[in-house]
């Protein structure tokens, strides 16, 4: 036995020669990567996956030209720190909605992955939905799966160019305007469109438009089935969430086995063949490239393409359908019925994230509903904590941020309370544009002799003229020594 030193990886791997004699040979560590040629399929669950990619696109892209009165539906001005959600303007101090938002997606990721597995990931992960776009026009210009094969294996012709760069030419131009419609949630899409034409685009929006778009013709051209095998960490820790009552893509060993070739009218038993006629087109529609009669699979995303690809062959074979099907595990070791396996589908795993998520659902939405459209803050006057003015009164300063999270102009009164004889010694009215923040100083008094030297707790109350909304905030009125 002899060794040598891997160039790529600088270890030093032992080899043998291939008459068993003692030699060298280069052996790689790594495998090589083939590249999946998906073949396209028709069925149910393939219809449902379009229905999917249909209406997740039509929010993506149809979303930022929805108005709302004058200004976009939906808009997060990073620049203005405002976030307007239809008739809701939200601030950087409601980043509680955004935290409890997130915690509903993942609440709700978890629940479905413990009921159906990786159904997010079969028919709405932007991943899957960008990879069926892509594929639909590599299939309309280069073919099915093995014209496309054929086209990859032929040599260098006029035709193999065009078909090519035709299909990177769609691609490029769909990845573009995929980058611009995100930029246009964070800028108003109607100013960059015109900015577009007009060839005038800030530098940044430049950037985000090409980023975007390279990563959406990235992921979804070129690494596809690798950004789910290796790069999405969901992939990994899902099992966490599984149990053998989770409905999964599964292959009917029993039934299936043993496979091989045969006739329509071929008779099984005595052949001593299972239903599986071993065409592999299972693996061939898979846009992993996995073999889903190997078993459950991290790789294995749950699109159920290989579903619909088997029934229509246990069709042709005129086979009862459900070789390949949803099921769990414990139904197929138990032979467990359609409706036994809904029942156990409730069991304490899920039924504690469903009522985890309707309760966090409910209090967010309850939450938002009562939320006050008026947000302040006070910030004290360091400058001139407290002096003596005249009338031998006591003065505090305070700047107040006034917030009006409404989309009209609102009045706003200001008073205090707190101490024996606090008034409002500045202007107590101030208006807000809609949708708009104003910093304003207030200037609070208090009789010289109203109490002791010392910090008084006091509360600011602004309430709203037209619409009587009212935000009370907390401070402290300072009282000097003589």
């Amino acid at each position: 036995m002899s060794a040598r030193t891997d160039p790529s990886t600088r270890k030093v791997v032992p080899i043998a020669a291939a008459d068993g004699g003692e030699g060298e040979r280069y052996q790689s560590l790594y495998e090589a990567q083939k590249k999946i040629y998906p073949r396209s399929v028709s069925g149910r669950f393939v219809n449902w996956r379009w229905v999917f990619v249909w209406l997740t696109q039509i929010v993506f892209y149809g979303l930022p030209w929805v108005q709302w009165g004058e200004r976009q539906a939906v808009l997060f001005d990073l620049a203005a720190r405002r976030f307007y959600l239809f008739g809701y303007v939200l601030y950087p101090q409601d980043f509680i909605y955004l935290t409890g938002l997130l915690v509903i997606s993942a609440l709700s990721l978890f629940l479905f992955t413990a009921v159906a597995g990786r159904l997010w990931c079969g028919f709405a992960c932007p991943q899957t939905v960008y990879t069926e776009i892509f594929l639909w026009i590599e299939r309309r210009v280069e073919g099915d799966r093995n014209a496309r094969i054929r086209l990859d294996g032929d040599a260098f012709s006029l035709e193999k160019l065009v078909k090519k760069w035709f299909k990177h030419l769609l691609w490029a131009g769909f990845a573009l305007w995929t980058g611009f419609t995100f930029v246009g949630y964070f800028t108003p899409i109607t100013e960059l469109g015109l900015e577009l034409v007009q060839t005038r685009m800030g530098s940044w929006e430049v950037f985000w438009v090409l980023f975007y778009g390279l990563a959406t013709y990235g992921n979804a051209g070129w690494m596809r089935e690798q950004v789910c095998k290796y790069m999405c960490p969901y992939a990994r820790f899902q099992s966490a969430m599984f149990d053998k009552d989770t409905l999964i893509v599964s292959y009917d060993v029993a039934r299936g086995e043993p496979r091989g070739p045969r006739g329509r009218s071929d008779d099984l038993a005595a052949k001593g063949l299972g239903a599986c006629i071993d065409c592999e087109l299972c693996v061939q529609v898979c846009p992993t490239g996995i073999d889903i009669r190997q078993g459950l699979q991290y790789e294995c995303i749950g699109c159920a393409g290989c579903i619909d690809v088997c029934d229509s062959v246990m069709d042709k074979m005129r086979y009862p359908r459900g070789l390949i099907r949803f099921t769990t595990q414990n139904a197929q070791v138990q032979g467990l019925t359609r409706r036994q396996i809904w029942r156990r589908a409730l069991r304490p795993r899920v039924l504690v994230y469903a009522v985890i998520l309707g309760a966090l659902t409910l209090a967010v939405g309850i939450s938002l509903a009562l939320r006050t459209p008026l947000k302040v803050d006070v910030v004290r006057d360091r400058a001139s904590l407290a002096r003596i003015v005249a009338g031998g009164q006591i003065e505090n300063v305070y700047r107040l941020q006034i917030m009006n999270a409404t989309e009209q102009p609102q009045s706003y009164r200001i008073t205090a309370e707190g101490l024996p004889g606090l008034a409002v010694a500045s202007q107590a009215e101030f208006g807000v544009e809609a949708a708009q923040s104003r910093w304003v100083a207030v200037r609070l008094q208090v009789p010289d002799a109203a109490s002791t030297p010392g910090s008084y707790p006091i509360r600011f109350r602004i309430a709203a003229v037209d619409d009587g909304a009212v935000v009370t905030e907390k401070s402290v009125f300072l009282l000097p020594r003589p």
